[in-house]
């Protein structure tokens, strides 16, 4: 599908996940043992053969997240005719109120406007969902809108999302406002940071924007132009999860432990791209106890794993016992250690300690590299 590019906006600073984020941005965390969240929205733009894409990434730890997409080639996008750009601010403000995707957006202004198609389709990097755009473009444009946003029904918004904006639809799914969801009811449609447009208003909303408040964001101008302009609602249907601080990141990994759940984001016919290594199988010793878990390849499990994410070359030592927990990259829980309801980043070390549990509504976070 040639009439779209596709754009991986950059996460907001109002979003913060605590720990994790020091050392990466949101959409290279490691998601599922084996995938980064970035894969999911470039596997849709791939599936729904977008073949020109632009990451936009903020200046602060971008290593991870550039040498995992690296060419672009492991998302399957056509190496002669498709692209896959990163791209970055010129400078990183220090008062975080004026890093915006529009600020970000008019720093590489001059590279969208060559972009040779006609329509762009914006998605954020901080979302876990699956969508096809080729669809969602050809609804855009049978309706005759001017902007199409994309949401999703929820149930749990009281207490979940409370980062997230929420769209307010007339009767004919128009929209009528966008808000910060607060929390005070439960049911809303979550704004899911999607957009679809002409190339040449989104240009123009841009430059809106700035003129308006240098602290304005897309879904700012966006919001106040609902009367102006004709903005329509589009709801997303499957699995959704909105990774904006600490507990949502470890509720989305425990919760695709569900096959059921599960099935929604994963399926054949539209696979989630990602880097691959050439390490070995998991090694199970004789002893070992693994029950509803994700394990990855390059692991050794001796001891007893019970409903838990475990990441690339991951050693669960003899008599260690890991319940309900994400355990990231290298990292190794030595032998007869309890560890229960935390998230371990990559090479940290949890030997010193016999138990290391943490409620269940407020998982523990161990450090990147450290030895516990």
């Amino acid at each position: 599908m040639a009439r779209a590019f596709g754009i991986v906006a950059p996460a907001g600073g109002y979003i913060r996940v605590e720990g994790l984020q020091d050392f990466r941005p949101i959409n290279a965390f490691s998601f599922l043992g084996r995938y980064r969240i970035i894969d999911f929205p470039l596997s849709s733009f791939s599936n729904s053969e977008i073949e020109r894409v632009q990451v936009y990434a903020t200046n602060q730890n971008p290593r991870s997240l550039a040498e995992h997409i690296g060419s672009g080639r492991i998302y399957n996008i056509n190496s002669k005719r498709g692209l896959l750009q990163m791209m970055f601010s010129r400078e990183d403000i220090l008062n975080q109120v004026y890093n915006t995707d529009v600020k970000a957006y008019l720093d590489n202004i001059s590279i969208i406007e060559r972009m040779h198609q006609p329509y762009v389709i914006i998605t954020p990097g901080y979302m876990v969902f699956k969508e096809d755009y080729s669809k969602l473009l050809d609804e855009h444009l049978s309706s005759g809108a001017d902007v199409t946003l994309l949401y999703h029904k929820v149930d749990n918004a009281s207490s979940c999302y409370r980062n997230c904006f929420a769209v307010n639809l007339n009767r004919q799914k128009g929209i009528k406002s966008i808000e910060i969801n607060t929390g005070c009811n439960a049911d809303k449609n979550i704004f899911m940071d999607t957009y679809v447009m002409s190339k040449d208003l989104f240009i123009q909303l841009l430059y809106d924007a700035k003129a308006t408040s240098s602290i304005y964001r897309m879904v700012d101008i966006v919001n106040s132009k609902c009367d102006e302009l004709d903005v329509r609602g589009i709801q997303h249907k499957g699995y959704f999860a909105a990774i904006t601080d600490f507990k949502s990141y470890y509720d989305a990994n425990m919760e695709l432990l569900n096959y059921d759940i599960s099935s929604e984001l994963f399926s054949d016919e539209w696979p989630i791209y990602t880097r691959t290594t050439d390490s070995c199988p998991v090694r199970y010793v004789n002893g070992s106890s693994v029950k509803n878990s994700m394990v990855a390849n390059g692991c050794l499990i001796e001891g007893t794993v019970e409903n838990s994410v475990i990441g690339r070359g991951v050693e669960i030592r003899k008599g260690a016992v890991v319940r309900n927990c994400v355990i990231m990259g290298h990292s190794i829980i030595d032998s007869k250690v309890i560890v229960e309801n935390q998230v371990v980043d990559k090479w940290a070390k949890v030997t010193n300690i016999k138990q290391l549990i943490a409620p269940s509504d407020k998982p523990g976070y161990i450090k990147r590299l450290d030895v516990i």
